[in-house]
Formats: structure tokens, sequence, C-alpha cells
């Protein structure tokens, strides 16, 4: 294949159809200058393995934000990069990293080509979240407001709250939805650690009672989904109807051995382990927005708030009582889930009246994987 065959593939791929239209239009006018953008930009530097298309174009967006007086080229380049994989909470990051490099004047301009776009292409808006403080806890919470009736989100253990980013659009049609960050993860990493299951219970309580919107649905996944047993069983009158998701209430020995581990080689070492349970191996091979942002989330994990959530569910002790919770429950699986599987979960079937459903082919973070079936189960939660 030529070098002008290569940088056509690669300007199709970032550009589509308009593509060939471009280099018409500057050939017609420079045939030397076409030739070198196809051959040595595209054909040459672009199609270098060494970065992804992704990162290419990610890179092209911020530099051409720095500089300035490109606005037509990088309103292209934002498009180009959703085409070719990059999420729209990643540009709106890249915007604000922008601000620090090449000021706010450069940064707003950006932020308003990457808004029209957005609108352009109908991409929602990221989720807008702040800073609240929920007892001796400063952390970040998403909360859609309004009056109907409130569910509450609660993460898993490594996470925050934007795990749960695509399950909470669909759910806004009938809930008030809040989600917020676990103490010792995300906006609360600089919290104490909590000292057990029942402590991240309490602080669920306190974020309940703050609302002041009478009982809400919880439904939680993983660590989330524990804590929302703990809460059943503690403050039943908080609780309305639950939906526990790929969790469990039994103590395991890997869980002591996670939390050992983390100690002993840091919790960076752990991301292999970490994400081969997390996620099936097309996930991980795909590499969308869902394990990037997993991937970064373990990175950048604090040791303290890590290892006491493994901690926490190391010490569990609720599994002899889950007879006495009566709220309508609703557990949650996914079929190819290597952490908490069928299996496990329908020992959860020993809350009265509760009913059980598996996600066909979804993994343990099956609200990063399978968000629309999972907010489909939880609309119908209280039926």
């Amino acid at each position: 294949m030529t070098k002008a065959a290569i940088g056509r593939r690669e300007l199709f791929a970032i550009d589509g159809a308009r593509g060939d239209q471009t280099e018409a239009w500057i050939r017609a006018a420079s045939p030397a200058l076409a030739d070198t953008l196809i051959e040595h930009a595209f054909g040459s530097i672009f199609a270098l393995t060494t970065l992804s298309r992704r990162e290419r174009e990610m890179a092209s967006v911020a530099i051409l934000a720095a500089i300035g007086g490109a606005e037509p080229q990088l309103r292209l380049h934002v498009e180009a990069a959703l085409r070719v994989g990059a999420d729209r909470d990643e540009i709106v990051a890249l915007v604000e990293h922008l601000s620090v490099y090449a000021g706010y004047p450069r940064a707003i301009n950006m932020l308003r080509i990457v808004t029209e776009v957005f609108e352009e292409q109908a991409i929602p808006a990221a989720l807008p979240s702040r800073t609240v403080t929920i007892g001796n806890m400063t952390t970040r919470m998403f909360d859609s407001g309004g009056d109907k009736p409130v569910m509450v989100l609660v993460h898993a253990l490594g996470l925050d709250w934007r795990m749960w980013r695509d399950v909470i659009p669909p759910l806004c049609d009938r809930y008030r939805v809040v989600a917020y960050d676990l103490r010792g993860f995300g906006g609360a990493v600089e919290a104490e650690p909590a000292s057990g299951a029942a402590h991240y219970a309490a602080d669920l309580a306190e974020l309940i009672e703050s609302l002041d919107a009478g009982p809400v649905s919880v439904a939680g996944l993983s660590l989330g989904g524990t804590i929302a047993l703990e809460l059943a069983l503690a403050r039943p009158e908080l609780v309305r109807g639950l939906a526990i998701i790929a969790a469990t209430a039994w103590p395991f020995p890997a869980f002591a051995e996670r939390a050992d581990a983390a100690r002993d080689h840091g919790v960076a070492a752990q991301l292999r382990s970490t994400l081969t349970r997390w996620f099936n191996p097309a996930d991980l091979a795909e590499n969308d927005w869902s394990v990037r942002y997993a991937r970064d989330c373990v990175l950048r994990a604090q040791l303290p708030g890590w290892c006491a959530g493994w901690n926490a569910l190391d010490r569990l002790d609720i599994a002899d009582r889950l007879g006495e919770i009566t709220l309508p429950t609703r557990v949650i699986a996914g079929e190819c889930d290597a952490s908490t599987p069928p299996g496990l979960m329908e020992k959860l079937l020993t809350i009265p009246g509760s009913r059980m459903d598996v996600i066909p082919g979804a993994p343990h973070m099956l609200a990063l994987t399978h968000a629309a079936q999972l907010s489909a189960l939880l609309l119908d939660l209280e039926n």
C-alpha cells in the first residue's frame, strides 16, 4: 500500500467521507500541499501506531485549542476525536486541563466549540456534581433534583459516583436520582477511612436524612450493594425498596488477601487482577470509556480507602439476618460475573419476597457495561 493510500485511509478514519472533499479542494488549489498532507501528515505521522487514533485526536484537539485562531480545524478534530472513540467526559476534561496551561480564554473558546459539537450530535451534557458535607465527610454528589420519589445509587469499591453515569439518565424520568462518593474514594478520598460496612451505611443514612424526602429506593453495586443491605437492617424506616446488584452478604478469604496485597505492593499493582474480575475479555479488548475510567480509578486509588473497603467486606456478619429484611428487594446479577456469580447471588433470595434477575453476558461491573439493561430493571424496581 502506498503512502498516499495509507494517508487516505487514516484521513477517512478520522473524517469519514468529508476527508475526500477536503483533499479535493486543497489539491485543486495546491497539489503540492495536498500531497504532503496526505503522504506525510496522514501517511507517515498519523499512521504510526505508537499513538492510537484516539490519543492523536485528543492531542490534536488540545494543540489546536491552545494555539488559537484555528477554530474550523478545532471543530473538525473534536468531531474526529468522537468518531475514533474519545468520550464526552474525556473531551470536557481536556478543556479543563487546557485552562491550566493555555489560560481561560482559550479553554472557554474550546468549550464553546465542544458544546456546539455535542449539541449537533445529540450527545447529552455531562452530569453535574457538587461538593457536599455529610457528617464529618466532604464528598461529591450528583442530584437530579425535583420532587419525584428518590433513588440513591451507591457505587462499587474503588470507583466513584460516575460509574452510574449511563444508568442515571433513564432513571430521571421516574426518580429524583442521587449518587455520591463513598468515603475514601472520589471526592471523599480525604475522609477518614470507614471502620466497617456499618460506617458506610451510617454515612448513607445521614445523606438520606439530609434529602428530607421520606423513604428512598436504594440501589448498590458490589460494595454498594452490601452497604444497602447494612442500611436496610440498621435503618429500615429510611428505605422503601432495594436493588442489590452484584454484591455479597458473606465474607470470603479473598477480601482480606486483597487488602494485604495492596498494603504489600500498592494499589496500582492490583490493576490486572481487578480489571479481569470486573470485565469480560471483550470489554478489555475494546477498551472503551468504561474500562478506561475503571482503570484510572484503580491506578489513582488511595491505599487507606481501598483497604478499608476490602476490610469491611472481610468483616461482614449480616448473612444470618437477611430474613429480617422486609423491604421490596430486587437481586440483580451478571451472567458472566466472576466476583459475585448468579449462584452466589441466589442466596440473597432468603430475603422475604425478593426476586432475582440475571443480565445475559454481563460481568461484575454491569453498571458500566450493561447500563441500559440495568436502568430498565431499576425502573421496574418497585413492581
